[in-house]
């Protein structure tokens, strides 16, 4: 490792490079290309931008780029990585959809060499001659079972890596190993080193991951009732924006610390929601898998599935966002009895220690002796009667006037029989 990283490592805190840095590192700083699967919150984007930042030279134009998912996510990278290319005299530049696309041009102009960004805009830069990749050394694909998994954004990687040199070293990093990184040389004609570290890798702290069964109906106030915890904190997961939309605006009027983040947003607005919950504004963001992926928020304390996930890949990024780099994390399961029985016949496979638990007074309770004893201890209700309807001064007179109307009514039909 380069002396300047060195000392700027042991500023932030790190002690010693986790498995998939300590692995991966060789194998890049040698320029071969690398599929790179690590736990989420292990560390990995650490593992290729430090040994690829080494081999960069200041000044001689775009020789990194690397790939992402997301606006948000690329946001996140440029911010980790900016700091260590700085030590090196090296330039970052942000490239994403959403953002003002002229200044982007004039920033490129300035030859920075590492560009970080989502397909879409980089493809718009690349096709109208703006981002020039002839001097590439290096391409990553972050994210990459998202990336690729997709029919549009795996098209959009592989026309963008033709625009670079055929000796540019392509590598890929993920979580999770889905279909189509067993496909790499069927797409792009490379066939990578992999590094799997995902069972010796113990860097993630202790989660717990609880069922909590709540009629379909009574989710979104379960999620209020979560927001009342003490020192609570999530991020919340929904399936449909529409939902989300909903859900929002009902804890709003209930008067909840919420924020929300998707894709229909502006960038401004997403960037605030982030904002807000990282420095803990708010006690629920609530947002959904494409907005969210792969994002690190520092301390995030749980993890919310207000929508249960279609399958395990699903399941183990989300779970990702917290329990990072050693923090402890919760994770709750919001669902019928139904939806939480199948659930955990989904996840049953990767060992996942599924846990019932209750809401009651401000409190997650896991043992039901536990929450027995609560509601015995907890103090009786008096029962309220029903107060009288107390007599007032109109009621006489009232009755007064029918008594009159009965009677002259009566009167009336003695006179038609006379």
């Amino acid at each position: 490792m380069n002396p300047k990283f060195e000392n700027y490592f042991k500023e932030q805190g790190f002690e010693a490079l986790t498995p998939i840095q300590a692995e991966v590192a060789p194998l890049l700083a040698q320029e071969k290309s690398v599929l790179g699967l690590a736990p989420t919150g292990s560390g990995k984007t650490l593992a290729y931008a430090l040994p690829l930042l080494e081999q960069l030279l200041p000044k001689d134009g775009t020789q990194l780029l690397i790939l992402a998912p997301s606006q948000e996510l690329a946001a996140q990278l440029t911010n980790v990585i900016r700091p260590w290319a700085k030590l090196l005299e090296l330039n970052v530049l942000s490239l994403i959809g959403g953002a003002n696309v002229k200044r982007q041009i004039e920033k490129l102009k300035k030859r920075p060499e590492v560009v970080i960004g989502t397909p879409g805009r980089l493809l718009n830069l690349i096709n109208d001659k703006k981002l020039k990749l002839h001097k590439l050394e290096a391409i990553v694909i972050d994210e990459a079972d998202e990336l690729l998994g997709e029919a549009e954004t795996l098209a959009d990687c592989r026309e963008i890596i033709t625009h670079a040199p055929r000796a540019a070293a392509v590598s890929f990093f993920s979580a999770t190993k889905a279909p189509i990184l067993s496909e790499l040389h069927r797409w792009f004609g490379i066939e990578p080193t992999v590094i799997d570290v995902r069972q010796v890798d113990h860097t993630r702290g202790q989660v717990e991951h609880y069922l909590l069964e709540v009629p379909q109906r009574k989710r979104v106030d379960a999620l209020r009732r979560l927001a009342q915890l003490d020192d609570f904190c999530a991020l919340v997961f929904f399936k449909q924006t529409a939902e989300l939309n909903d859900a929002y605006e009902k804890l709003k009027h209930a008067h909840v610390n919420v924020a929300r983040l998707h894709s229909e947003q502006r960038q401004v607005e997403r960037e605030q929601a982030l904002r807000q919950l990282r420095k803990r504004e708010v006690a629920l963001l609530l947002t959904t898998d494409v907005a969210a992926r792969g994002l690190d928020i520092p301390g995030l304390p749980a993890v919310v599935n207000y929508d249960l996930p279609k399958n395990v890949n699903t399941y183990i990024h989300r779970v990702g966002r917290t329990g990072r780099m050693g923090a402890d994390g919760t994770v709750i399961n919001i669902g019928n009895e139904r939806d939480l029985r199948m659930f955990k016949q989904l996840v049953k496979e990767k060992g996942y220690e599924l846990e019932p638990v209750y809401l009651y007074q401000r409190q997650l309770v896991t043992d039901q002796n536990e929450l027995a004893e609560l509601k015995k201890q907890a103090p009786s209700r008096p029962v309220r009667k029903k107060p009288s309807k107390p007599v007032t001064q109109a009621e006489p007179a009232k009755k007064k006037r029918k008594k009159n109307r009965k009677r002259d009514q009566k009167n009336k039909g003695k006179r038609k029989k006379s």
